[in-house]
């Protein structure tokens, strides 16, 4: 099969488009036609080097993944042949995922971390991670589903336990999970105040669902947040940025505000003031992708069109490296996604 690959970390330029072998069908395990792979932040500190963290090489990325099963492994999966993958891998054993906490499992990893992934033209996973899709959605929007959908209902309706009517912070309108988050907190009732960088990107983060926008390069975000909230701030902020945003989200906080992260772009190292943290009731949770059940969730919204994954552009497999390059610069709004 061709395949996206490194052989070492470094810039996008290590990415070859070249011959891998296919991955060979085990019982229990599905061969996927690839059609569409998304690409993630992750596959950025994968190919640069994460540290602490042994990338098995060469290596092929890919987290989100859409296509047709070719081999489904001894299992009979009847008509359902279409699917988008389900990008956490579980034991399916362990306390955690009998217990429909698959993203808690001992063993827990994402497709084309510890394993190869979807920038390939064949990719093996679990039979139980296959998602059927109908025949009215395409590979390419399937692809920029899972990954960033499912970690922004986690963050929103398990984490932070949104309600209707309240008010939701959402950094970074034009990242995946951005959109995605903007989207779902619409859907359940939010107010959504969205940030991103320029006009063009205001208005697209305008289009997807956002009630009110603010550019942060241009505009003090925690006193137009304050303003827009009538001095009250508000009760979610959607924070997946890091060091760069982090004391600015925390300022936008109403009392008894949640601060859910998933992420830390811009660098780890942050500070909170505790004085503010006990007497203003201020909640910091950490989320971490989601579990299957939730990822069914919101596909069914997906489905019946109430989602609506935003892609960017789309670039063919042997391009990898140009969409890395758009990734790291930032210039997206919505998913970059690899078509095979």
């Amino acid at each position: 099969m061709k395949a996206a690959r490194f052989h070492r970390h470094g810039p996008p330029a290590v990415l070859h488009y070249e011959d891998a072998p296919d991955p060979s069908p085990r019982q229990g395990d599905a061969l996927v036609r690839v059609r569409a792979c998304a690409l993630n932040h992750l596959d950025l500190f994968q190919r640069r080097g994460i540290d602490r963290v042994q990338i098995p090489m060469p290596h092929i990325s890919g987290a989100d993944v859409a296509g047709e099963v070719v081999d489904a492994g001894g299992s009979d999966l009847g008509d359902a042949r279409r699917v988008l993958l389900q990008p956490g891998l579980s034991c399916g054993r362990c306390a955690a995922c009998l217990s429909g906490q698959d993203n808690a499992c001992p063993t827990y990893d994402v497709l084309g971390y510890g394993s190869d992934g979807g920038y390939a033209e064949l990719v093996r996973v679990p039979v139980q991670n296959l998602v059927p899709i109908p025949d009215t959605i395409g590979f390419v929007e399937a692809a920029a589903f899972p990954l960033t959908f499912l970690t922004a209902w986690h963050m929103l309706l398990t984490r932070a336990r949104l309600k209707a009517g309240e008010d939701v912070l959402v950094l970074g309108a034009g990242s995946g999970v951005g959109q995605a988050a903007i989207q779902i907190a619409m859907l359940h009732g939010a107010r959504v105040i969205a940030t991103a960088g320029g006009p063009e990107k205001l208005m697209r983060a305008r289009r997807v669902g956002a009630a009110e926008v603010i550019d942060p390069y241009a505009q003090d975000l925690p006193a137009v947040v304050r303003e827009l909230t009538e001095g009250r701030g508000v009760d979610i902020v959607i924070e997946h940025v890091g060091q760069a945003t982090w004391d600015r989200s925390v300022k936008c906080l109403a009392r008894g505000g949640r601060l859910v992260t998933c992420g830390a772009t811009t660098g780890h190292d942050v500070r909170i003031d505790l004085r503010f943290l006990f007497s203003r009731e201020y909640s910091v949770l950490g989320s971490y992708m989601g579990t299957k059940a939730e990822l069914l969730q919101a596909a069914r919204f997906f489905f019946s069109g109430h989602l609506h994954p935003v892609v960017d552009m789309t670039y063919p497999l042997s391009q990898a490296a140009k969409a890395h390059e758009r990734l790291e610069r930032g210039e997206q709004f919505g998913k970059i996604v690899l078509e095979c």
